[in-house]
């Protein structure tokens, strides 16, 4: 008994000890305590770091820096005798505008009478000179310089992304760095790279008098921390490309989208409509952030990246998939032929398309959808009795392509898309029999085949994929069976970008050379004689697959997708065009400027560029827009300008009157003639 008293009087001694000595390193060896204490007296001074810069591959700049600066406002520090009409003078304000600011801050959640709060931003250069040689007079006003975001291109808002002043939910995700007044990247590159891009704060440790007057610095700046500046970025894409891409997007709904398959890097990320990231910075930037995330007329969604955001049915570029899944479950083989002379007939079901009875690359070369609808339906029978199986192993083999997840990139924002697994069919089946009345419960048997699934298999039905997805597959067929995980920065501070995910090779399920060859040996005949056809090039060789996807909204989607050159691929090429049609028309043409223009260094068919810089789809977006707008209720007819169509009716009748006596000038002298 008399041990256990020992071994609990030691174990307390030891606490005891433990206790004692913490304490006295934490009182004698470190500041901690005594700036507490001091508080009141000592306060941090922070230097705001500049950003970092970002870089096309090419070193061209992107975004820097410009010089900026506010006048921030400490409450503690207003003196009774504040001369506010001076003050209002020297900032061009009225008294009315000044009392109006010190309300707001005061209303402001971290507002406290110690801290320095912000008064007046984005002071211009001129600004802060004739503030700054009487800003003295004003102890509760200083000049705190902020570095701004300046943008050197007009293009690529959504890809390079912009900052702003930090929220509460920004503040308590990292409340150790950031402050009340601090600016955070919001999207895009400044969003994903945000703690690279922001560098470290300074920190000088101030000594105040009584009357919260600066008199010299703690312990000789002994505690002080350096500023370290924002790293660098240079990302991975060819800033001559994206502004093309974009160029063509102008006036069009829809993403272009090119990678290098080698490694991973993305070339062009382009969305239409695009954002000039100038209108994130200057006086008005608040009312341009708002009318941009508001701007839904015509469905134009400025602030959607449509190139990783919007997931789109594929269309006939998917059936590159349908084919290699077929071949990898062996429910095909190249030499497969369905019987297609006049469409695929199923349960009453009748789907149109190009081609008869042939093989596999033939059927690729004219798109048949008769034919990857059967090889489609091959795999959901090829357990009988148990589709759902059938389905979960194509689902699995499409996933590995990177298709239908997130592709856990470096990117701000993405979609996931979409790949319909065996119990997203049970699912419906379940609904369908419950709404007809049926008491069957096997739903993994189908007597029938789920509306949608029987579509899949042509890229249609339940399949969505973003641009960057497709790009992707696509690059693992150049590949011919692996990829690296897109990324769009190339390197920081100079040194390549360490993220040890854009080092790893994702190798897919099908890893037979032969199953890619007789794919790639059909994307060759598309643009040999096939759909697309009326692209090649005399200068680099071209694999492709066309896509005209159908949507319930209006026209036919326009997509391409393209390999280039045939033997040592350089480049993938995607394009999505909203509602324009055909694959070859307009989404083909997008795909092999760009590809011409990486591989050449020039344009070199100016009149595929220039069709395409032209063109506009806004006439069917209107006509869209209208219909659903009518469909709601809610279009109204604008008025009518009768004083403008009377003009245009006498123009009009002003021609037809010319014309008139041009005419009968003519029939005189025929007349004379004749007498």
């Amino acid at each position: 008994m008399k041990s256990q008293y020992i071994k609990i009087i030691l174990a307390l001694s030891v606490i005891a000890v433990i206790f004692i000595a913490r304490l006295s390193y934490l009182q004698l060896f470190t500041d901690r305590y005594a700036l507490n204490a001091a508080n009141t007296s000592i306060k941090i001074e922070y230097i705001i770091p500049p950003r970092g810069i970002i870089f096309d591959r090419n070193g061209k700049i992107l975004v820097g820096n410009q010089p900026s600066f506010e006048i921030s406002y400490t409450a503690a520090l207003l003196r009774p005798d504040f001369d506010t009409i001076g003050f209002c003078r020297l900032l061009g304000i009225t008294k009315s505008d000044f009392i109006a600011t010190i309300k707001d801050i005061e209303k402001e959640k971290y507002y406290s009478k110690l801290t320095p709060m912000t008064f007046r931003k984005n002071l211009t250069r001129e600004e802060m000179a004739r503030v700054q040689e009487l800003i003295f007079k004003y102890p509760a006003f200083s000049i705190v310089p902020r570095p701004q975001r300046q943008y050197e291109v007009s293009t690529s808002g959504n890809l390079l992304g912009y900052t702003n002043q930090v929220n509460d939910n920004d503040i308590k995700k990292d409340s150790t760095y950031y402050l009340p007044g601090d600016f955070i990247g919001k999207s895009g590159v400044e969003k994903s790279y945000e703690k690279e891009l922001r560098g470290e704060k300074g920190m000088k440790y101030i000594q105040k008098d009584i009357r919260q007057r600066s008199i010299g610095s703690y312990k000789n700046g002994a505690l002080d921390k350096e500023v370290v500046t924002g790293k660098d970025l240079t990302l991975t894409i060819d800033y001559d490309l994206q502004r093309m891409a974009e160029e063509m997007l102008v006036n069009k709904h829809g993403a272009i989208v090119a990678l290098d398959p080698n490694n991973g890097e993305i070339l062009t990320l382009a969305t239409g409509p695009d954002i000039d990231p100038h209108l994130f910075t200057g006086p008005n930037k608040s009312q341009n952030l708002y009318k941009l995330a508001n701007d839904t007329i015509y469905e134009n969604k400025p602030t959607f990246d449509r190139s990783i955001q919007a997931a789109y049915p594929p269309g006939s570029t998917f059936k590159l998939l349908t084919a290699l899944s077929a071949l990898e479950m062996g429910v095909i083989t190249d030499k497969t032929i369905f019987p297609c002379g006049r469409g695929f007939y199923y349960r009453g079901k009748r789907i149109r398309g190009h081609g008869g009875a042939d093989p596999l690359i033939p059927s690729i070369q004219v798109s048949s959808n008769c034919y990857f609808t059967y090889a489609y339906l091959a795999i959901i029978k090829k357990y009988p009795g148990n589709p759902s199986r059938g389905v979960d192993e194509w689902k699995k083999i499409i996933n590995s392509f990177g298709v239908g997840e997130y592709l856990n990139n470096d990117l701000a924002v993405g979609a996931k898309g979409r790949i319909p697994s065996g119990e997203f069919y049970e699912k419906r089946m379940k609904a369908i029999y419950e709404a007809s009345g049926s008491k069957r419960t096997d739903y993994k048997n189908w007597d029938e085949m789920p509306t949608g699934a029987l579509y899949n298999g042509m890229g249609q039905g339940d399949v969505l994929l973003t641009p960057l997805q497709m790009a992707n597959f696509v690059a693992a067929i150049a590949n011919k069976g692996w990829y690296y995980t897109p990324h769009i920065v190339k390197s920081i501070d100079g040194k390549p970008n360490p993220d040890p995910r854009f080092k790893k090779k994702h190798f897919t399920l099908v890893q037979n050379p032969h199953y890619y060859n007789v794919v790639l040996e059909g994307m060759e005949a598309v643009m040999l004689r096939g759909t697309g056809r009326s692209l090649r090039s005399k200068d680099f060789t071209q694999l492709a697959k066309t896509g005209t996807a159908q949507v319930p909204q209006g026209k036919d989607n326009s997509i391409f997708v393209l390999i280039a050159p045939k033997d040592k691929p350089k480049i993938v090429v995607v394009a999505v065009m909203e509602h324009a049609g055909f694959g070859a028309t307009w989404a083909g043409p997008a795909c092999t400027v760009v590809a011409e223009k990486y591989i050449t260094g020039e344009v070199k068919r100016e009149n595929l560029y220039k069709k395409m810089i032209n063109a506009s789809f806004m006439p069917e977006y209107r006509r869209q827009y209208i219909a659903e707008m009518k469909r709601k209720g809610w279009y109204k007819e604008p008025p009518k300008d009768t004083a403008k169509l009377k003009r245009i009716k006498d123009s009009v009748q002003a021609i037809e009157n010319r014309k008139l006596k041009k005419d009968s000038a003519k029939v005189k002298p025929l007349k004379n003639n004749a007498k």
